[in-house]
């Protein structure tokens, strides 16, 4: 992957949500939701406030927590990722 983002921006690979069947319902993909959870593949240095580095919170590996409509949808090499900053990460996932 060739993207390194700026600023206090973090690319994030979405998680693949597990998917449980109950009984014969088929529910299409477009009606289900979003996953909330992802592993960060790339973190931009930190962003500056007055004139001091303010260094990243988040790390390349660590898994996240987000909000539903966080971030934007890019994709490259026919993978999916979410570029978005780093206020949108809501935890980190031990």
């Amino acid at each position: 992957m060739n993207i390194k983002p700026l600023s206090d921006r973090v690319v994030v690979k979405p998680l693949e949500e597990v998917e449980v069947k109950k009984g014969s319902i088929i529910i299409p993909d477009t009606a289900k939701e979003k996953p909330m959870q992802g592993e960060i593949v790339e973190a931009g240095p930190g962003k500056f406030e007055d004139g001091k580095a303010v260094p990243m919170s988040v790390k390349k590996g660590d898994k996240v927590l987000y909000g539903k409509y966080s971030g934007t949808e890019v994709t490259v090499d026919d993978v999916e990722y979410l570029i978005m900053r780093e206020s949108d990460i809501f935890a980190i996932i031990s």
